[in-house]
């Protein structure tokens, strides 16, 4: 199948955790980095996915987030953050 998505990354199925309706797949991405999906356990049925199996995982995002290591909020000021809304 042919997409028009172009964030599609070729990946192994490493493991399949699954819930009663959603599963999480855990994809490891050629060249060592891990992708995790949250799917559908029907899906997973469908497309009848085992670890070891080549897949191709394809991102859909309307957008993507940046953030500088260097300033991550301390603990402290993430609950202070999440008290205030």
């Amino acid at each position: 199948m042919e997409l028009s998505a172009r964030n599609q990354l070729p990946a192994t199925v490493k493991s399949i955790r699954l819930g009663t309706i959603m599963a999480e797949i855990i994809l490891e991405l050629d060249g060592d980095a891990e992708l995790t999906a949250a799917i559908t356990r029907g899906s997973v049925e469908r497309l009848d996915l085992k670890p070891g199996q080549r897949v191709v995982g394809v991102v859909k995002a309307t957008e993507v987030m940046i953030g500088l290591p260097d300033r991550v909020p301390t603990l402290p000021r993430l609950v202070q953050a999440t008290r205030l809304n």
